[in-house]
């Protein structure tokens, strides 16, 4: 599966929609983010049922905000709608295909209870 671009209008559903969604934020002057781009898209081939996006923050400067986005590249992993890994720079394709693994292999039952435990510690 090849990448998909996301914006303001997408981002939310995209995340919500599907169990894993990677979101490479990238820029077109950024020299890594134009050599992370291939390792991207070549996991993107790898894993067809992982959602592979890509932001780009010059078009999308309200989302990239939104987000915290503070440099380029930023990788970010989401599971079951949830940030589960955010990280600026290019990774090496084998760091990007542990990530993956890792992400795959979370257990969401303690992740979600984790994120309503802070979530009552926020508001309590």
């Amino acid at each position: 599966m090849a990448t998909i671009a996301l914006n303001g209008s997408t981002f939310d559903d995209t995340v919500a929609g599907n169990d894993i969604v990677l979101v490479d934020w990238w820029a077109s002057w950024c020299g890594p983010c134009r050599m992370f781009g291939p390792v991207f898209e070549a996991a993107a081939e790898q894993h067809p049922d992982i959602v592979f996006a890509k932001v780009d923050t010059e078009a999308e400067r309200d989302l990239a905000g939104a987000a915290g986005i503070m440099s380029v590249p930023t990788l970010m992993a989401f599971r079951e709608g949830v940030l589960v890994f955010s990280q600026p720079g290019a990774l090496p394709a084998a760091v990007l295909d542990e990530l993956i693994g890792k992400v795959r292999d979370l257990d969401m039952e303690q992740v979600h209870a984790s994120v309503a435990a802070s979530a009552d510690a926020a508001t309590g």
